[in-house]
């Protein structure tokens, strides 16, 4: 007996009311077509949880993408190109390192192609594959990476590998790219994905300190700083705000305060 395959059905599901009578009314004019595929969804659970939505969001905006095998993705956007970093992880291959290599990268090919869709990106694109010696593999992997992209309905062009070992490619801006519609840059480290360590910002307090003292003469100062950097106050830099006490002939107090980001401060 033949097993019968069921076939998956397309449709564009609202919860809201509201918004699927204005995606209707929308529809009518505009796109009758779409007008079958509209449902008013009225279940219990919430969309997002119910086909997994909101991982899927998260997964997408995530510097690092984990593939099944082991290996790993780092993929930087900037504002003059995008770069995806391929590595190994703990893969380890069941020959020799040159199968893992080339497996890891054959893997990598399908994700990143998948990623880029996911995430919308667009313009100049630099993929670094692992390093391959064979260019059998080489072959292999661009075209894997090619038949990938061949589902991408957006205009694009992929080289083949420089002297460098990179693959560049470009891929057509159609609107902005998913981390810039969801997400917005870092009040902390300004958008470049780093924060300032408790000790750089205890010799930064120490600096402003001096600073102030040969500005104003207050009564006091005191410090207002998250509880990394009180700490170091009180152990291994105690001695240097001591010196630095006695020079400026003022007390300096320190507060912890666990709202403080720890690239910031307050000294008053």
């Amino acid at each position: 007996m033949r097993a019968s395959r069921r076939r998956l059905r397309s449709a564009i599901l609202v919860d809201s009311r509201e918004n699927f009578q204005k995606l209707t009314v929308f529809a009518q004019e505009y796109t009758p077509a779409v007008i079958p595929l509209l449902e008013h969804y009225i279940g219990q659970r919430p969309l997002f949880d119910l086909h997994g939505v909101e991982d899927e969001i998260q997964k997408a905006l995530a510097r690092r993408v984990d593939l099944k095998s082991g290996g790993y993705l780092i993929m930087d956007q900037t504002e003059a190109m995008t770069t995806i970093d391929v590595n190994t992880g703990g893969f380890v291959g069941v020959r020799n390192f040159d199968d893992t290599i080339f497996k890891t990268n054959l893997e990598a090919a399908v994700t990143i192609a998948r990623q880029l869709r996911l995430r919308n990106l667009g313009g100049i694109i630099i993929v670094d594959f692992i390093d391959m010696e064979n260019e059998e593999h080489k072959k292999a992997v661009l075209d894997e990476f090619n038949k990938a992209l061949a589902r991408d309905h957006t205009r694009l062009t992929v080289n083949g590998f420089t002297q460098l070992g990179l693959v560049e490619m470009t891929r057509k801006r159609t609107r902005e790219s998913l981390a810039h519609v969801l997400c917005q840059p870092c009040p902390t480290c300004g958008g470049r994905g780093e924060v300032k360590t408790a000790r750089t910002v205890a010799y930064e307090i120490l600096r402003e300190l001096l600073r102030e003292a040969r500005q104003f003469n207050a009564r006091e100062y005191r410090i207002l700083a998250g509880p990394a950097v009180v700490n170091l106050f009180l152990d291994e830099e105690s001695q240097a705000l001591a010196m630095l006490s006695d020079f400026i002939g003022k007390s300096v107090p320190c507060n912890p305060n666990q709202a403080i980001r720890l690239s910031s401060t307050t000294l008053f």
